[in-house]
């Protein structure tokens, strides 16, 4: 008799992993994915943060500040940021806002190459602080 009972379930393990690991796995890839994007997300915010620190300066330019946070996300593997400093440090007077935004698409930092995940998105971080100097 319990023969016959284990015999009757067999195939029921390799039916259920059947089952259950496309989902599992798409659940895995989806928090990686989301991992991932929040990591870059907080490399861009840093990066934005550390290119306005350098823009408020005395004797800064746009370039060096373009610079500055291009140079921190790559450090932090994160390649191919868009940076926008606005206005011009060179020009901009003492106490003047200076805007460092730091951008980059979704697709160009994602391990998954999937259009239906995040696709067309840009991550995007913007830091503002106000120049230094006397007026």
């Amino acid at each position: 008799m319990r023969r016959r009972h284990r015999a009757l379930r067999s195939g029921v393990a390799a039916v259920e992993f059947a089952i259950v690991a496309p989902v599992f796995f798409l659940l895995v890839i989806g928090f990686v994915e989301l991992g991932r994007g929040l990591m870059v997300q907080q490399v861009l915010t840093n990066a934005s943060r550390v290119g306005v620190r350098e823009a408020i300066g005395l004797h800064s330019t746009q370039s060096e500040a373009e610079a500055v946070a291009s140079d921190y996300a790559d450090g932090c593997s994160v390649s191919g940021v868009v940076v926008n400093v606005t206005p011009d440090p060179a020009t901009a007077s003492a106490g003047t806002e200076i805007t460092v935004t730091v951008s980059i698409p979704y697709a160009d930092v994602s391990w998954v190459p999937s259009p239906w995940f995040m696709g067309g998105s840009t991550l995007e971080a913007t830091s503002t602080m106000r120049k230094e100097g006397f007026e």
